[in-house]
Formats: structure tokens, sequence, C-alpha cells
């Protein structure tokens, strides 16, 4: 059950930090009617990993410097 509430717990954490994963990613979006080659969406994949992982530090520093 403790496993169940974690995976939950880090799944809202992932949607909080969303908004500014995104922003930090700085994608633009595919133009109307065009789609992103596999190449292109694992480019942005890797993007959005590492933006979610500065997201997630920015706001733990936040946190803890208050």
């Amino acid at each position: 059950m403790a496993d169940h509430a974690d995976q939950q717990r880090r799944y809202k954490e992932f949607l909080d930090l969303l908004p500014l994963t995104l922003a930090l990613a700085g994608l633009p979006a595919s133009e109307h009617g065009r789609y992103f080659s596999a190449e292109q969406i694992e480019s942005r994949v890797f993007t959005i990993r590492h933006a979610y992982k500065s997201a997630r530090q920015l706001a733990r520093d936040c946190i803890q410097s208050h």
C-alpha cells in the first residue's frame, strides 16, 4: 500500500511540475498537420527529462530555503 501511495505522490509531483518543466524546456509546438520524426521525439524527450530534473531541483531548493 505504501508503494502505491508513493507512486501516486510522485505522479502528482510530476503533474504539478509539468508547466514549469515545459517552460524550462522551451520546445515549440509542431506545426498544424506536421508530425515529429522518431529522432525529433527522442531529442524532445531528452530535453524534457533534463528540464524536469531542473524543475524538481528548483522546487526543492525553494522549499528548503524558506
